[in-house]
């Protein structure tokens, strides 16, 4: 119970604060409203990925299941294995920028993001893997 407190309370406040992220408040709605007892909502990497990746500014680039400017997570998942060693390059993708992976438009970076954040964001989107 306390679980689906917090992740309603947080897709409230998300949603209260507005960000210009339809895109976010659709993470946010569909997390708040995933059956308890699913095994991927219950994991608390992606409860905490989740929370942190509808608060950034990742959405803007990036959709859960389609291609946007960037790749869609499911895309991102599917490429790469859940493995530390990938969840730390990644990370620093996010935080350097980069280009050349996806295509010719490149990421740009995003030095104010911490660390152990964005690998809890990275944790996130590699759990929705097919």
């Amino acid at each position: 119970m306390k679980k689906v407190l917090f992740i309603l309370t947080t897709a409230v406040i998300l949603m209260a604060c507005g960000g210009g992220s339809t895109e976010a408040g659709k993470v946010a709605a569909t997390a708040a409203t995933a059956p308890t007892g699913n095994a991927l909502s219950d994991n608390p990497d992606y409860q905490k990925g989740l929370a942190l990746v509808a608060g950034s500014d990742c959405l803007t680039c990036h959709k859960t299941s389609e291609k946007n400017i960037g790749p869609a997570y499911k895309d991102v998942a599917a490429k790469y294995e859940n493995t530390e060693e990938n969840v730390k390059m990644l990370a620093a993708k996010v935080i350097k920028g980069g280009s050349g992976n996806w295509g010719a438009i490149p990421m740009t970076p995003h030095p104010q993001l911490k660390q152990e954040d964005v690998e809890q964001m990275i944790k996130y989107i590699l759990l929705l893997k097919k």
